[in-house]
């Protein structure tokens, strides 16, 4: 009887675990980062009318944006590790809801570097279909897009990467109130080469002095709020 018991127990555990393990796998990427999120949103909503930041694991890791920007009020939506798809598959959680005065993107460069099938060509098309769902949702909202960075770690994509961010600064270049930061070029040596000392060790990732240069880069184009 006992050895029943035991055997109808375990079978059930391993059946809730393989449901489990089976819900887990029907999880979008990032989704947990997204219900994260939308946690925070419900116990405090951001305001209105506020500059929304966000894309990938640049925005994630500048904790403390919001002190290189003090007199405005910064959302930050970067989720480590995503892809422009990401951040279109997830705009009406984590974008459209927020109602922000301008929106500023930081996403791409994974998208190259994930991927060897994944062309210049398809960065700028993901760029151009995450503009046009911000744009049919919020027309007049101005959209800012940071270049895509050079890291030491992925040179191998800098012809991409040169490529990729020529096409979105001609396209953006054609919209009205919208806005292409290069950092690219600011990042870089006299050689071509990204500058050192502006990297955590993992040589991908901004440590403060990244960041103060694409502080210094977007700082005259946010539109500042009306005291």
């Amino acid at each position: 009887m006992m050895n029943t018991i035991v055997k109808t127990a375990t079978g059930f555990l391993f059946m809730l675990l393989a449901l489990q393990s089976v819900h887990a796998q029907e999880q979008p990427p990032f989704y947990n980062e997204i219900q994260q999120f939308k946690k925070q949103d419900s116990i405090n909503f951001p305001p209105a009318n506020a500059i929304l930041f966000v894309g990938s694991s640049s925005f994630t890791k500048w904790h403390d944006v919001q002190a290189y920007f003090p007199t405005e009020t910064i959302i930050n939506r970067g989720f480590g590790g995503s892809e422009l798809r990401d951040v279109i598959r997830y705009a009406n959680d984590i974008i459209i809801p927020y109602h922000p005065r301008q929106i500023v993107i930081y996403a791409g460069e994974n998208d190259l570097a994930y991927s060897d099938t994944v062309s210049a060509g398809t960065v700028f098309s993901r760029v151009v279909t995450l503009f046009n769902i911000i744009r049919s949702s919020m027309p007049a909202v101005p959209v800012m897009y940071i270049s895509l960075k050079p890291s030491p770690s992925r040179q191998n994509l800098m012809p991409k990467m040169e490529e990729a961010n020529q096409r979105i600064r001609s396209f953006f270049l054609s919209k009205k109130k919208a806005v292409f930061i290069d950092v690219y070029h600011k990042m870089l040596d006299k050689s071509g080469k990204p500058l050192p000392g502006i990297y955590l060790e993992d040589n991908l990732h901004m440590n403060a002095s990244g960041y103060a240069i694409w502080q210094k880069a977007i700082e005259p184009y946010l539109l500042k709020s009306k005291k």
